[in-house]
């Protein structure tokens, strides 16, 4: 029998024991948390002692929403735009000119994390880089799309793709020919088709792992698996047999807008739940796409937007009574569903769907997870508590950025931005918040700046000098709150409260550790904490340098 000891300052997230100075782990799971002396008394002779001093020791940290297959070929298998920071087409240029070089094997090419701006480019931009073979430009948000004319002819995208999908997703020129620029649907269908082989497969997850496990998370939710390559379950089944899974990932399997038949879309995902599914890759349910985001005029708002009357966003998934079949046959196999939910208006459907389907299952406590959570109303959010549906909510999204935060007040108005991202109102009805990163999508999974970020609605000092980015300050939440919608609400979300979330006698052994006190340092040392350790099933996985 393996033993460990850990000691530390133990924040346990227990309510019945909050602090520890020890914790006793035998074969993975904690059989004592208490003190040192007492722990040192159960172990036995052999064990390993573990000591981290006067660092602080938190139950392994969860990430309710984010997108593995994405995050590891954004590492190490495209070009990476985003290190630019801001727009710079020219700076976009030398990079993906710069990668081509490297890779000159590679069938195709693509790029991410483009920022768009006022400056409209089209494939010539792209064929002016690479004309012999695909490439393809995507925005950091993932939403949206430059394809070259190779790439443009290798998707099958022409005039009548164009008509079909609307120009508002497939751009097209003069002529009625599609012009490379294409956003949502189109995006969602090209990139699962984009060719790789297993082996890729296999290290982007890897590289994924180590990045999460670097950046103290022990857990994951990936949101979406297959919505950018339908290999990535195969993937992630063949590194748990081949025993290289230690981030647990708790999955939820694509399907599409407004299915014909959700009952079989359900029926598939079940199957794949039964061929894929194992200890660290395991299937809890469905993700599909109601919206799509503000920034790019397709999200699903309430109202319309302010510089496009009688427009108010793309509705993706928005035939009501399929979407109650998809929640009542997803209940039927214990399985929840977690929906991309990013304006006001998706949110009032989707809480309307889940309200009808518990008239039918009786099942109020189902979890389904609405992601993003842009706009929501006072009304939607006591809903949302009612219906025991567990809000993502994304507090690294939450400052109001200079630039981005203009865009914002120009598409939605000054009264509705000023109100975005609310996270204190979901605690105060009731409702189980969970925190999301989004990640790749979103640049960044930062644990201490999620809760500086979640208690100051702005950015940490330096980063915008003499700029004001506090934004919605009465949406602020305490670091308990924080600490909860990163560890035990995640774990019940998940139905794996019994399992992970906090440092319990007989739940898994992950624990996170850091050189800060989340609860009680000054909140600027929160923003600069750093990770000293992340602990799997009591066995160190990533110790900093």
């Amino acid at each position: 029998m393996k033993q460990s000891i850990i000691l530390g300052n133990i924040i346990t997230m227990d309510e019945k024991r909050p602090f520890a100075k020890a914790a006793l782990v035998k074969n993975g799971v904690f059989t004592y948390i208490g003190s040192a002396e007492e722990a040192k008394k159960l172990a036995g002779a052999d064990a390993q002692v573990q000591d981290y001093g006067d660092n602080y020791i938190y139950p392994g940290f969860l990430e309710s929403h984010c997108h593995s297959y994405l995050a590891g070929d954004r590492a190490i298998g495209q070009a990476n735009l985003a290190q630019v920071g801001l727009t710079d087409y020219s700076k976009y240029r030398e990079i993906i000119k710069e990668f081509i070089q490297k890779n000159p094997q590679r069938e195709f090419y693509l790029a991410s994390g483009w920022v768009e701006n006022e400056e409209y480019v089209s494939k010539a931009y792209l064929d002016e880089i690479c004309a012999d073979k695909p490439l393809f430009m995507q925005t950091g948000g993932g939403h949206s799309m430059l394809l070259n004319t190779k790439a443009l002819e290798w998707a099958g995208i022409d005039a009548a793709y164009a008509k079909e999908m609307g120009y508002e997703l497939v751009h097209v020129d003069e002529n009625g020919e599609p012009d490379g620029y294409i956003c949502e649907a189109p995006v969602f269908e090209v990139y699962p088709k984009l060719p790789t082989t297993l082996e890729n497969a296999k290290d982007y997850l890897l590289a994924w792992q180590d990045m999460a496990l670097a950046n103290g998370y022990t857990a994951v939710a990936d949101a979406g698996v297959e919505v950018t390559n339908t290999i990535a379950p195969r993937a992630f089944y063949e590194l748990e047999q081949e025993g290289k899974l230690k981030l647990r990932t708790f999955a939820y399997l694509m399907c599409p807008d407004n299915p014909e038949d959700p009952k079989a879309e359900v029926a598939r995902i079940a199957a794949d739940r039964a061929k894929y599914s194992g200890e660290y890759f395991h299937v809890v349910g469905v993700k599909t796409f109601l919206d799509g985001v503000t920034e790019a005029h397709t999200g699903w708002q309430n109202q319309d937007y302010a510089d496009q009357p009688g427009y108010h966003g793309n509705e993706r998934f928005n035939n009501h009574d399929k979407m109650v079949q998809l929640i009542v046959e997803a209940d039927k196999e214990g399985m929840s569903v977690h929906v991309h939910s990013e304006g006001g208006g998706a949110t009032h459907f989707m809480l309307g769907c889940i309200e009808d389907a518990e008239k039918i299952t009786g099942d109020k406590d189902q979890r389904n997870v609405l992601a993003h959570l842009h706009f929501v109303t006072p009304e939607d959010i006591r809903r949302m508590a009612a219906t025991g549906s567990v809000p993502a909510v994304p507090p690294l999204w939450t400052a109001k950025i200079p630039g981005f935060y203009d865009i914002e007040v120009k598409y939605v108005g000054e009264e509705l931005a000023s109100q975005s991202y609310p996270i204190k109102s979901f605690f105060d009805a009731g409702a189980c918040p969970v925190f999301h990163s989004d990640y790749p999508v979103s640049p960044s999974f930062n644990i201490p700046l999620s809760i500086y970020m979640a208690e100051t609605r702005s950015l940490p000092k330096g980063m915008f000098d003499g700029v004001d980015t506090s934004h919605n300050v009465k949406e602020a939440i305490t670091r308990q709150q924080s600490l909860r919608a990163l560890t035990i609400n995640v774990a019940h979300a998940w139905h794996q409260e019994h399992r992970l979330g906090s440092i319990e006698f007989g739940k898994i052994a992950n624990m996170t550790v850091y050189d800060c006190d989340f609860l009680h340092d000054d909140i600027e040392k929160v923003a600069q904490a750093n990770i000293v350790a992340t602990i799997v099933d009591g066995e160190e996985v990533f110790k900093a340098n």
